[in-house]
């Protein structure tokens, strides 16, 4: 049925509206000391921000901001801002300042957008732990954790207001293990994916209502996840860059081509396994700003991938699966419909012990079914 492939293309156009990664669009840079005092700056999108700020205080959305706008609004809110900074030390809150520090809003796309925020505040004389918490945000964000008496940078990744887990200071404080590091960056792949990462839930949908050949697949998505690596690790090292304002339009046109092209035809091309690799070469550059910033101890950096990808693999698998269990229970329940390219009829359904791709026969595209009975 063709109307599936339409809906498609046309969630990738809505999703268009909504940035692709809005993981990794915010950070914070956590810093206790010297002294008793504690300091953290934020840096996010300007219109998220501003927006995020107006919702929450009733007032209109603002369209088409420039930088010197963003800088004329967000300093009478910097009192709402900070209202919405909680800092705990030992679990008791404390007191918190904001400040407008920087806005850069570029005309030249190929230059990033940001603001930052400057908040800070006292701590009690003895602290052994604090916790954060930050109330402007919805989605996953890098907490990157700092103690100006000694000690490695630590990071968290929190999921939307959710509180940190507590940053125990250098003197209190136990290395982080292996296992601990890498089921932290294989959790944050697989939410980067589910239920985060629409434009990559399409794509992985897009090759499924192609072709259901498991082989098929199987290949394409593990090129995805290679090309993903690779480019993740070299954006980490410096090897290369590309700002995200560039990269996430990219993103969106490859999403959009995938549907095209199953629209247009019934079978696998041979190009595509080189799309499919392009667009994780772009999505690995979408993300890796994000880990860039997070200051891993250098013994991490390799596990902290290589966990995050696995992450990545295992989530489209799960995609996978549903969408193979889609198949099975429409095929089970008596569906039918036509091939989008030739036009043939499928109908169902297969015995209950039959694969889901077989539905007494083959699948093609959309939901890749053109069975024979």
């Amino acid at each position: 049925m063709r109307c599936w492939l339409w809906a498609l293309l046309l969630m990738v156009c809505l999703g268009g509206r909504a940035p692709a990664h809005e993981i990794g669009t915010t950070q914070v840079q956590l810093t206790v000391g010297p002294g008793d005092a504690w300091s953290a700056t934020i840096t996010t999108a300007p219109t998220a921000l501003v927006n995020k700020l107006e919702a929450a205080t009733g007032r209109p959305l603002s369209r088409d901001l420039t930088a010197e706008r963003v800088r004329a609004i967000l300093p009478p809110l910097a009192d709402t801002i900070a209202a919405r900074v909680d800092l705990a030390a030992d679990g008791a809150p404390v007191a918190a300042t904001v400040a407008v520090e920087r806005v850069e809003m570029p005309n030249d796309i190929t230059l990033p957008a940001f603001v930052v925020l400057r908040a800070g505040g006292p701590l009690p004389p003895g602290t052994r732990a604090v916790t954060w918490r930050y109330g402007l945000v919805y989605s996953t964000y890098g907490v990157v954790f700092t103690d100006a008496a000694g000690g490695a940078p630590r990071t968290q990744w929190l999921e939307g207001d959710a509180a940190s887990a507590p940053f125990t200071l250098a003197a209190n404080a136990a290395p982080v293990s292996l296992a601990e590091l890498a089921a932290q960056y294989l959790r944050l792949g697989f939410l980067h994916i589910l239920p985060e990462g629409l434009d990559h839930i399409l794509f992985v949908l897009g090759i499924f209502l192609l072709t259901t050949r498991l082989r098929s697949i199987l290949v394409q998505v593990t090129a995805f996840t290679l090309a993903h690596s690779v480019t993740l690790g070299l954006t980490m090292y410096g090897v290369i860059s590309l700002p995200s304002r560039v990269v996430e339009p990219l993103i969106a046109l490859s999403v959009a081509y995938v549907a095209v092209e199953n629209i247009m035809t019934a079978r696998l091309t041979p190009w595509r396994p080189l799309v499919v690799f392009a667009f994780g070469l772009l999505h690995g550059m979408g993300f890796a700003g994000a880990l860039a910033d997070l200051h891993l101890a250098r013994r991490d950096v390799i596990p902290a991938l290589v966990s995050f990808n696995v992450g990545i693999e295992l989530a489209q698998l799960s995609i996978i699966a549903a969408a193979y269990a889609a198949v099975a229970l429409v095929c089970a329940s008596g569906g039918t419909g036509t091939s989008p390219g030739t036009g043939a009829a499928w109908s169902s359904p297969p015995p209950p012990s039959s694969p889901p791709p077989a539905c007494s026969g083959r699948c093609n595209a959309p939901w890749g079914a053109e069975v024979t009975s």
